[in-house]
């Protein structure tokens, strides 16, 4: 995994106090800023289980890593009044570790998934029982003696989470009563997590400054998390702890994080395509030999945010730039004879 402060995905840094990183994580809807339609779909949905005195129909949460959905899955277990377990796909290596995990359930519990396309596909196949009858065939023995046992299970709700909803074989995606898409968030819901974190922190953010922050934190929560850490660290030691406008730009010019997010990652990015290809269209492969990325990594941990502010374009033929990025790196477009060809 490449290292870059606004990488979205997890990683230890976000740990180096983990009470710290607990603390930031609402408890309930009230305080999760953002995501209304989901929130407001889960309100409902949580309602009616309450009354009916029913766990909650199972739930897929998708969408770029960042958004809240750990987060919005132990939302949902408070507001369920539920006990949580969570787990990882890549962590159930056997089906006797899903046996393990089902089987010390309660009523109404809840079993949060991360990463759950990578769930094994013999773990897979047990699962889908599991989610749809409340049952679980295990099997004893080996050979000509081997036999089935099913076994009951307690009413249970599944949260899978995930960041490739492609992945998912579809027996699973299918088995899943609500499939529900995080989307990115406003500069403006970015400034109030931002406040709201620093608060917890008890760290003194001018307005202005949360602003610069979240211009810069590319519409996700845990890198506008992240930065206003780095951003602590910087006025600790250069100033006298307090952050404001002057402190945030400085801290933020040392990170080489322009005003629209951008690091030295996605500009070599950008300007390989128009200094090369003047602007596109490229193929991945090339692009990720160019840059000596892996594929995956611009996929997804590069891309995505390009295509969402309107600096990137996916076409048939391959990666384009926009006008909007030729002005942002200050670059002019190169003319091409029509009679020219160009080998991409």
């Amino acid at each position: 995994m490449i290292d870059r402060i606004i990488n979205a995905s997890a990683d230890k840094a976000d740990n180096e106090d983990p009470q710290e990183e607990i603390s930031l994580r609402p408890k309930d809807f009230s305080s999760y800023i953002g995501q209304d339609r989901l929130k407001e779909n889960l309100r409902l949905a949580i309602a009616a289980a309450r009354k009916r005195d029913e766990p909650l129909d199972h739930i897929l949460l998708y969408g770029p890593p960042g958004l809240g959905k750990t987060t919005m899955a132990s939302v949902i277990a408070n507001e369920m009044g539920a006990q949580i377990r969570i787990t990882s796909g890549p962590a159930v290596e056997r089906p006797g570790d899903l046996a393990s995990l089902l089987t010390n359930l309660s009523d109404n519990d809840i079993l949060f998934i991360d990463e759950i396309h990578r769930l094994p596909r013999t773990v897979e196949e047990v699962l889908y029982t599991a989610m749809e009858d409340f049952k679980l065939d295990i099997m004893l023995g080996k050979g000509p003696s081997a036999r089935s046992l099913r076994l009951d299970l307690p009413h249970f709700t599944i949260i899978g989470a995930t960041t490739r909803t492609g992945a998912i074989a579809a027996p699973l995606r299918d088995r899943f009563g609500m499939v529900h898409r995080l989307e990115f968030y406003t500069p403006e819901q970015i400034e109030a997590i931002i406040k709201r974190a620093a608060k917890i922190l008890n760290i003194t953010i001018h307005p202005a400054a949360a602003t610069v922050l979240a211009s810069r934190s590319r519409l996700t929560p845990r890198i506008a998390n992240r930065l206003l850490k780095r951003v602590r660290d910087f006025a600790d030691i250069n100033g006298d702890g307090i952050i404001d406008n002057e402190i945030a730009h400085k801290s933020l010019k040392l990170l080489d994080i322009d005003e629209l997010g951008l690091d030295p990652s996605d500009r070599m990015l950008l300007a390989a395509i128009i200094d090369s290809y003047n602007g596109g269209p490229v193929g991945v492969e090339t692009l990720a030999a160019i840059t000596a990325e892996e594929r995956l990594t611009i996929e997804d941990m590069i891309e995505p945010y390009l295509l969402q502010i309107g600096l990137l374009e996916r076409t048939p033929r391959g990666r384009k730039v926009t006008a909007k990025t030729y002005s942002h790196l200050g670059k002019t477009k190169t003319k091409i004879d029509s009679n020219q060809s160009k080998l991409i």
